[in-house]
């Protein structure tokens, strides 16, 4: 049932990968608006950019997480565990590892998480576009989720075309096993309203036929 975003009375998994339907569809907003309501609902969080691309030395997903969760930088952010791959161009990781000329080492990722869910008890992973992106030549995101056996959230909007783009998405990662915890709406495109309000409902219809567990938040 789609209903505002709150995590009172939910059985939230250590770790979640926050996804999109693509590129520039308010995943950032989308985590970092997610943990302020887990912070809320007395839950202990915090996030983490899975790999940074187009920025040198930091990342400014986290620091955009941290301001919506309306809490400075944490000493895991400043010690780089938050973010612990971070590429200066910004593209596919796969590509940004190439230009750079240095290896994307998914163990340090791998690493980083369990530090965190050790300090923290919960993980809010943050993907970079969408789950076909090549992280080294043909492996993937989704192949980087499928074989850690994460939860997922997909985020989506109402842009024209997103509801090929989400059941795409969904049901690639239901091919591959993966649960998916959440589809969260992120109302900050809607631009037509006709258009808008049928994806909502479109996709409520097909989550209720198809994945009834799977929760479903507007922001």
């Amino acid at each position: 049932m789609l209903r505002e975003l709150n995590f009172e009375n939910i059985d939230v998994p250590a770790r979640l990968f926050i996804t999109g339907i693509g590129t520039d569809v308010g995943k950032t907003y989308v985590t970092g608006y997610m943990a302020k309501k887990m912070v809320d609902a007395g839950i202990n969080v915090i996030t983490q950019k899975f790999v940074q691309t187009g920025n040198v030395g930091s990342s400014e997903d986290i620091e955009k997480h941290r301001q919506l969760m309306g809490i400075p930088l944490v000493s895991d952010d400043k010690m780089g565990v938050t973010a612990p791959v971070i590429f200066s161009y910004p593209c596919s990781p796969d590509l940004a590892a190439r230009i750079d000329k240095r290896p994307l080492e998914l163990s340090i990722i791998d690493r980083s998480s369990e530090v965190l869910e050790s300090r923290y008890g919960h993980v809010l992973i943050e993907g970079a576009g969408g789950v076909m992106v090549p992280l080294d030549g043909e492996y993937l995101t989704i192949d980087y989720i499928a074989d850690r056996n994460l939860a997922v959230v997909v985020t989506y909007n109402g842009q024209l075309g997103s509801i090929n783009h989400t059941l795409l998405t969904v049901k690639a990662l239901l091919s591959r096993g993966v649960k998916i915890f959440a589809l969260v709406y992120n109302s900050y495109f809607d631009k037509d309203k006709t258009i808008c309000s049928d994806t909502v409902a479109y996709m409520d219809r097909w989550i209720k036929s198809h994945t009834p567990d799977t929760l479903h938040f507007k922001i």
